[in-house]
């Protein structure tokens, strides 16, 4: 019984290192399948919206469909038909609109 308790005594506790292994792991596992991806989308639509130009449609983050009738750096002009004009800032452009003669990706 003596021996039983002096080998559990000896026992040595695994290095401090080890013990954060877990939490390493987590952590690559949290960036790789959440923070890696949304950072790729942004600077998809940050170069989406930097692109774009006099003539395309766009669908802002509020769901308004217009053409661009004018771009500067910050703003874009859209004509959303009837006469009716706005001014978006371009950060709230949500997408551009592929033209009607454009075949689709998956085609």
């Amino acid at each position: 019984m003596l021996d039983i308790l002096t080998a559990a005594a000896s026992a040595e506790a695994p290095p401090a290192w080890v013990q954060f292994l877990p939490l390493v792991g987590m952590g690559l596992i949290f960036w790789f399948l959440i923070i890696r991806p949304q950072m790729k989308r942004q600077k998809e639509h940050q170069e989406k919206v930097a692109g774009i130009k006099k003539g395309d449609k766009v669908v802002t983050a509020g769901g308004l469909v217009g053409k661009v009738v004018k771009v500067d750096d910050d703003y874009a002009e859209l004509d959303l038909g009837g006469g009716t004009r706005v001014k978006a800032v371009k950060a709230t452009i949500g997408d551009v609109i592929p033209p009607a003669g454009a075949k689709p990706a998956n085609d």
